[in-house]
């Protein structure tokens, strides 16, 4: 993004990024898990990076993943008998926090987002 980067302090590419309105923030990840049609990719320990850009929020994950059987990840699954059924409940928590709002408002908004987190959240701000 800056051209090769090699001379830039660590400190002054922080400063011209925070100028541009660009935020950085690691990320304490224990695992992130991305789910295909056909496998998912498992990260464990990953380094994890947040950049938000005016808004437009963009990650980056770093580490080696596992490609396991499509659906065998893990994941916290949704309480049995709970409306919005298939909803993990970190989804809720996720986007409960994100958009400030209930977990109720929040699992209504994932359903109707068919379970896309970034949706759900810009659909309640």
């Amino acid at each position: 993004m800056f051209g090769g980067g090699g001379g830039l302090n660590p400190r002054k590419m922080e400063q011209m990024m925070k100028q541009m309105g660009i935020d950085v923030d690691d990320i304490d990840a224990q695992e992130v898990v991305i789910r295909t049609d056909e496998y998912d990719l498992v990260f464990d320990n990953p380094e994890v990076t947040k950049m938000d850009a005016r808004g437009q929020e963009t990650y980056q994950i770093i580490g080696s993943p596992e490609e396991v059987e499509a659906g065998s990840a893990g994941g916290t699954p949704a309480v049995d008998g709970d409306a919005g059924a298939g909803i993990p409940q970190d989804d809720v928590e996720l986007v409960a926090e994100r958009a400030n709002v209930s977990e109720d408002e929040a699992r209504d908004a994932l359903e109707a987002a068919g379970g896309d987190l970034a949706a759900a959240i810009g659909n309640l701000e």
